[in-house]
């Protein structure tokens, strides 16, 4: 089990994808250049209170998105542990 806090729900993907995937590209994993700043303007419009409810409900998606990927590779460093 990971030591990453997350919703139960997660596990059986977060496995199957940690088993599946190489180590390394996981690990190595970043957001595209064009989605990052993406989400550097809306962390941006977000700090200046300047946020519409579509761009708030993206930068959701953008923080689910991140949990994921955490859970992820905290998986993958444990496989390699083991």
């Amino acid at each position: 089990m990971s030591t990453v806090d997350h919703p139960p729900v997660y596990d059986d993907l977060i496995e199957l994808l940690a088993k599946s995937a190489k180590a390394e590209e996981v690990l190595s994993f970043q957001l595209s250049h064009d989605k990052q700043q993406r989400l550097d303007d809306l962390l941006s419009k977000n700090r200046e209170g300047t946020l519409a409810p579509h761009e708030s409900a993206e930068l959701d998606a953008f923080e689910q998105f991140e949990h994921m990927v955490r859970l992820l590779k905290a998986r993958v460093r444990e496989k390699q542990l083991q």
